[in-house]
């Protein structure tokens, strides 16, 4: 079978390698997957780097969410069977960009036969950080207004449809004519070109004065220095990562001044501390994608051939929505 790996760390066109490799066998606890499609995500690029938080040793496959089809249950696996359609969040050691992959049992579920594999493989991580952040972390309210950074990307994307669906009214900031349109056909109440207009100052102006009372901030670095100056008594500002590169500081006098709360979101630490809640969250999301109130942006869809390339730009911050790589021959 086929799968990208690297044997020296860099940037995704430099150092991935398309190689033939044996096809992995589960172990306990784990299912096999024949691969339909894999998302790409910042976290990849940062695997590839040796920037992320997981450091798998060399060679290895990124690739951190799939959807296909069981291949084979390993010893103790309950609940799943052969040729059922899933998504699920592979094993560092078998990645994701890749024709079979390997994933724990606790990290895989069951997907509609309805459901697009391009849409499965690009719902998991995006949906369920957002859900975990707007939910479980922020509590946020219907009625409340929810501000959403680059509401085009990915994560940005999911999270105005999961505020929409709880009754939110939602801002969104988008770079530049084109993702501001995004962000507009996705439902946002205001869609705020950060590149011509102060966002602190339209925020504001929509809010009268008030303020959000909840931002979703997956980009960090001045886009969170500045939500400080436009965020609502009682609000909760909610750290989703930082893909401008640099990690903001919080003044711990300010945060006491203006009574608001930094929320850190870590969904990865649910599947080893509370590994029930993503699959309480997992039954909610394919409840809303039933319902018609969720459907993940996938803005391209690329043969497999074409990972490399697909990463660079998902890198440059060029694209909208996710991309999704096509990995069945």
């Amino acid at each position: 079978m086929r799968a990208w790996r690297l044997h020296e760390l860099g940037e995704p066109l430099e150092v991935l390698r398309l190689e033939e490799v044996d096809g992995p066998e589960p172990g306990p606890g784990e299912v096999a997957i024949d691969v339909a499609a894999a998302a790409l995500n910042f976290p990849d690029i940062l695997l590839c780097r040796g920037q992320y938080q997981e450091k798998p040793p060399l060679p290895f496959t990124p690739g951190v969410e799939v959807a296909g089809t069981i291949a084979a249950v390993g010893p103790g696996v309950e609940g799943f069977r052969v040729h059922q359609r899933v998504l699920a969040a592979p094993s560092f050691r078998t990645g994701g960009l890749t024709e079979r992959t390997v994933a724990a049992a606790a990290t895989t579920y069951p997907i509609p036969d309805a459901m697009p594999m391009e849409s499965a493989a690009a719902l998991h991580i995006t949906y369920q950080t957002g859900h975990i952040a707007l939910h479980r972390r922020a509590a946020l309210q219907a009625g409340e207004t929810l501000l959403v950074h680059a509401g085009a990307g990915g994560v940005g994307s999911a999270a105005i449809q999961l505020g929409l669906a709880a009754g939110a009214r939602v801002l969104a900031t988008g770079g530049g004519p084109d993702k501001v349109a995004v962000c507009k056909k996705l439902g946002a109440d205001v869609a705020i070109d950060y590149q011509a207009d102060d966002f602190v100052a339209v925020v504001k102006e929509a809010t009268d004065g008030k303020g959000a009372d909840v931002i979703y901030d997956p980009v960090g670095g001045d886009t969170f220095d500045r939500s400080r100056k436009c965020i609502a008594f009682e609000g909760r500002i909610l750290v989703i990562g930082f893909t401008s590169g640099r990690i903001p500081e919080a003044p711990a006098n300010h945060v006491l001044i203006k009574n608001y709360s930094v929320v850190g979101v870590h969904w990865g630490l649910y599947n080893r501390l509370a590994p029930h809640v993503p699959h309480e969250i997992h039954d909610d999301l394919m409840r809303l994608y039933g319902e018609g109130r969720i459907d993940p942006l996938v803005s391209q869809v690329l043969p497999m051939e074409q990972a490399p390339e697909a990463l660079a730009a998902l890198g440059s911050r060029g694209t909208v929505g996710k991309i999704v790589v096509k990995t069945a021959p």
